[in-house]
């Protein structure tokens, strides 16, 4: 597996190359730049900052990679973009490295796939097995957790987290935190829409866990007590399930607020 670096290609000296690294015409790869081994930067990709990269990702043209954040707290600290093996990064990508008030670091899991001009800003934490659609933004400090799908246009407020195998409509702006394994409708503020049954299906989640889930669901979000007496009273039901469990801690935890259903008052 030899590696094919095209002459109009621009390579720092301190830059690392990994076996097997295609970089395309017209593409830049900085100093402190390291690129694990099968990387294809297909052309005009630009890779700055300390950015590591692992193996077998996919650069379409024009993404551009470790540049400054666009935060005016950001005063040149050595921080750090981390991607992981297998990433699909389509064309005109943008993923902006950590800040001090942010832990330093902007991470990306493996086999992600970010469709054309999706913005991953500073500080932002995406898992694994995520798709980003076309155009979705991350502001500052979002974290996605693995298997999350965001449509596209969707932009997700700073500091929220997106929950395991959730899905966002298209053209969503999200303001509040967004349960696991949960559906939204599109628009702003927009609405839980149920159970991602599709998706949960996907992960070998049964009928019983199916039927399970959605009583844990309701017991969260469908009832008109307190925050605390729902969290009680779900996990009183939950009889030790992973699924349950895991989205029940999620609604917990939550600092920012969760996205709920609407309620029907007529």
């Amino acid at each position: 597996m030899s590696t094919h670096i095209h002459p109009t290609a621009v390579i720092a000296k301190g830059a690392s190359l990994g076996v097997g690294v295609t970089v395309g015409p017209y593409c830049v790869i900085d100093e402190h730049v390291s690129l694990g081994d099968g990387c294809v930067l297909q052309s005009h990709v630009v890779i700055s900052g300390h950015t590591r990269i692992g193996a077998n990702n996919r650069f379409f043209p024009f993404a551009s990679i470790g540049h400054e954040p666009q935060d005016l707290k950001f005063h040149g600290e050595p921080s750090e973009v981390v991607i992981g093996d297998g990433n699909t990064i389509r064309e005109n990508v943008t993923i902006n490295p950590g800040t001090e008030g942010g832990g330093m670091l902007t991470q990306v899991g493996n086999n992600n796939l970010l469709m054309a001009y999706v913005h991953i800003a500073h500080d932002c934490l995406v898992g694994n097995d995520v798709v980003l659609a076309n155009c979705a933004t991350l502001a500052g400090h979002v974290a996605i957790d693995d298997g999350a799908v965001i449509g596209g246009m969707s932009a997700i407020h700073q500091f929220l987290r997106i929950g395991r195998y959730a899905m966002v409509g298209g053209m969503s702006g999200i303001v509040k935190d967004v349960p696991p394994f949960c559906l939204t409708a599109g628009g702003y503020r927009p609405a839980l829409a149920g159970l991602n049954v599709l998706g949960l299906k996907r992960q070998g989640v049964n009928a019983t866990q199916l039927r399970h889930l959605k009583e844990i669901y309701r017991l969260l979000f469908q009832s008109t007590e307190s925050l605390a007496q729902r969290v009680q009273s779900a996990r009183e039901h939950a009889n030790d399930d992973a699924y349950a469990m895991h989205l029940i801690d999620f609604v917990a935890t939550a600092k920012k607020g969760v996205t709920i259903p609407n309620r029907d008052k007529s």
